[in-house]
């Protein structure tokens, strides 16, 4: 039985919170947009309080943790991979975030990319996507579309930048 995330499933397990993106994943309309515009205030908290080998331990550290609380939360709901379990793409944009340029246009167009390939799954992700199956195969996936991400604008910033 697959169960839809409700503010009260979240708040029966720690691993629900951070799965569900503390709550962004409980959003009506687009929850895996609303989880990756959370990535930006957590960003530029740790860009505030942080110096940068600390600031990329958090995030391994924030991916480990997503491997668990989307793992038990996959399970409790019954699908291992539901559109309300959001910590991945918070992870996978503070990645990318950690990379692009700090400005508006470079946020707005790795938003942007990140989204489409998240949502797109151009290959390898599809695959791995549907293959690895459990709570790193949630977080894997959007790493990859991170990495695409990183890839585009890489290229944008050889050849116009």
């Amino acid at each position: 039985m697959i169960i839809r995330p409700t503010f009260g499933f979240m708040m029966r397990h720690p691993a629900h919170v951070i799965a569900l993106g503390l709550g962004t994943g409980l959003a009506p309309v687009a929850p895996g947009t609303a989880g990756t515009l959370l990535a930006f205030p957590i960003h530029i908290a740790l860009l505030q309080f942080l110096p940068l080998v600390a600031h990329i331990v958090v995030i391994v550290l924030l991916f480990v943790l997503g491997v668990w609380a989307c793992r038990v939360t996959g399970r409790a709901m019954g699908i291992a991979d539901h559109s309300g379990m959001v910590w991945d793409e918070v992870v996978a944009m503070l990645i990318v975030l950690l990379v692009v340029p700090a400005g508006a246009w470079w946020w707005l167009a790795a938003f942007l990319l990140f989204r489409v390939f998240d949502v797109l799954k151009p290959p390898p992700i599809r695959y791995f996507d549907q293959t690895i199956k459990g709570g790193f195969g949630v977080m894997f996936d959007d790493i990859l579309a991170a990495f695409y991400t990183l890839l585009v604008l890489a290229i944008y910033q050889r050849i116009f930048g």
